[in-house]
């Protein structure tokens, strides 16, 4: 097990590498000139040339590319900035920040908005799929599949106005979104995210029911579930034991994956109930051109995809005993 943790950290440093060098390169290519958004209107050429020098960006590409991989490991001097302690993704063009300290400032509200809706979609996505699965071609698997079609066909923002419209201003059920601190008060917290946590979960929770009904009919059909069958055991061992346990190693690859992507962002979901997590932040990066606040997202957000891929592998060995890391 150390050594494979061991292998693939390393092999996630290097994709990180690579991943950091090539939206480098991409973003600092891109045609508009953060420079000359930040020098503003009344810009002059040499006030011009003065702002490329302040932000860092009068170097030649590979040289910004090393400075800024330099200063995540020993930070960075800005002439307008100042220092940026190690480990430093640079400042931010527009709001003249450190781009580290944003993205933890935004990091919690996607954290929050990400495992809450985790628990409900995969609570009620695996137990509608294992129900729909023992009920195969019965009404509750009929009932299920169709639900669960209709449901990953809807957006997000279409279910996000209507929910918000009737659970908090119709029928006053449940408060506005917005986030509470959990450390602050956790009860506010809950509330505040409860109706975006339904929306997201109600796609997600789709999902999962379709995939975890395809994965436990294929493994109740599998030979050493019938051998398990001919020995007599019970049909709640059989099916929790070797079913359940065969069915879950996909299901939990998707998971790692899923939840890497939403910790990276949930875009749609922030900016329909304008919730300042990593999503609305990088929006609002694009719009105003902020290149370091959009690498550094970027690198979170590939960064949380290659960790839960790591977990996922190791946890492969617990779910499934067939399987052994080398």
């Amino acid at each position: 097990m150390l050594r494979f943790l061991v292998r693939r950290i390393l092999g996630a440093a290097v994709i990180l590498l690579i991943i950091s060098a090539i939206v480098f390169v991409l973003f600092y290519a891109a045609p508009r000139d953060p420079a000359r958004i930040a020098c503003g209107k009344a810009c002059t050429p040499e006030t011009l040339e003065l702002v490329r020098k302040n932000l860092g960006i009068a170097d030649p590409l590979p040289v910004q590319y090393w400075d800024w991989l330099k200063g995540i490991f020993v930070g960075r001097e800005y002439t307008s900035f100042g220092n940026c302690p190690a480990p430093c993704l640079g400042f931010s063009f527009q709001n003249r920040e450190p781009v580290l300290g944003t993205i933890m400032d935004r990091f919690p509200t996607t954290l929050s908005l990400s495992l809450g809706s985790s628990v409900i979609y995969l609570i009620f996505g695996i137990g509608a799929g294992m129900l729909a699965a023992v009920k195969q071609g019965k009404a509750v698997d009929k009932i299920a599949s169709s639900a669960s079609l209709i449901a990953s066909s809807m957006q997000i923002y279409v279910v996000g106005v209507l929910a918000t419209y009737l659970l908090v201003d119709q029928w006053k059920l449940l408060d506005r979104a917005s986030y509470t601190p959990f450390t602050d008060d956790p009860a506010a917290w809950a509330k505040g995210l409860l109706v975006p946590w339904i929306v997201l979960s109600l796609i997600w929770t789709a999902n999962y029911t379709r995939m975890t009904r395809s994965q436990m009919v294929e493994a109740l059909s599998e030979d050493y579930v019938r051998t398990a069958r001919a020995k007599g055991l019970s049909r709640r061992t059989v099916f929790f034991r070797f079913a359940w346990r065969g069915a879950m190693g996909p299901i939990v690859t998707i998971f790692g994956l899923d939840l890497g992507v939403l910790l990276g962002g949930a875009i749609i979901t922030e900016s329909t109930f304008s919730l300042q997590g990593l999503g609305m932040l990088s929006v609002k990066a694009v719009s105003t051109n902020d290149l370091p606040i959009l690498l550094g997202v970027v690198l979170v957000a590939a960064g949380a995809i290659v960790v839960f891929n790591i977990i996922v592998d190791a946890l492969y060995a617990l779910i499934d005993p067939r399987v052994r890391l080398a």
